[in-house]
């Protein structure tokens, strides 16, 4: 029996976007000694220099940081993907949000038992929609259409399914049971300024990039 089986739980070797090898150097006496080394796959421009992960750029070999407004476009493309069935699906027992008080007078209402069952919902549907598409190529349907994809900073593979699950339910939890407002402006100020890999919290927990693709 052969003993080439690859060991359980390591990302595959054929993973289309795991980084490159670096080429070897050409041996000594060559006629290539003298010339200069080749062009970097992209210029990693302000995000070069080591890492927090590691003594080397992580960047290197990995395509070019994703821009911060089509990070925004993908999540909410992703929002509208899951919550418009959702809240079609809740309308026979009376919508998922209750904006009304027996009186039929609008107010600003805080969670229900009616409401946080719902929310529950949301979020198993929400980091289920994450968990999946996010193991399956990096790239959710909204991430898709704006050429983006999720990276390990480590090495550009495509995260595996704890990996995965762990940054939907960072991402998804206080977003949805918590303080919506609060997380979602930290994770666009975030994606702004947080340097060198513009990561959101999810990002920072389960040590992933956000970048572009074709």
């Amino acid at each position: 029996m052969s003993n080439d089986q690859p060991t359980s739980g390591q990302p595959p070797e054929d993973d289309p976007f795991r980084k490159k090898p670096q080429e070897p150097s050409p041996p000594s006496g060559s006629p290539y000694d003298s010339a200069p080394p080749p062009p970097p796959p992209y210029d990693p421009g302000p995000y070069g220099g080591g890492g927090p992960y590691g003594g080397g750029d992580p960047l290197a070999g990995m395509p070019p940081l994703g821009e911060p407004g089509k990070r925004i476009l993908a999540r909410l493309v992703d929002f509208l993907i899951i919550s418009i069935p959702l809240y079609l699906i809740s309308l026979p027992w009376g919508g998922a949000v209750e904006v009304t008080d027996d009186n039929g007078n609008v107010f600003s209402q805080t969670y229900s038992g009616h409401q946080l069952v719902w929310s529950l919902i949301g979020l198993v549907a929400y980091v289920a929609y994450d968990t999946y598409f996010t193991h399956k190529d990096g790239r959710t349907l909204g991430k898709r259409l704006m050429k983006l994809r999720v990276a390990m900073l480590d090495d550009g593979r495509v995260p595996d399914t704890g990996t995965s699950f762990l940054r939907a339910v960072v991402l998804w939890l206080p977003a949805l049971l918590c303080c919506p407002c609060l997380w979602w402006l930290i994770n666009i100020v975030l994606m702004f300024t947080d340097k060198p890999y513009r990561q959101g919290l999810q990002d920072k927990a389960a040590k992933t990039v956000v970048v572009q693709t074709n």
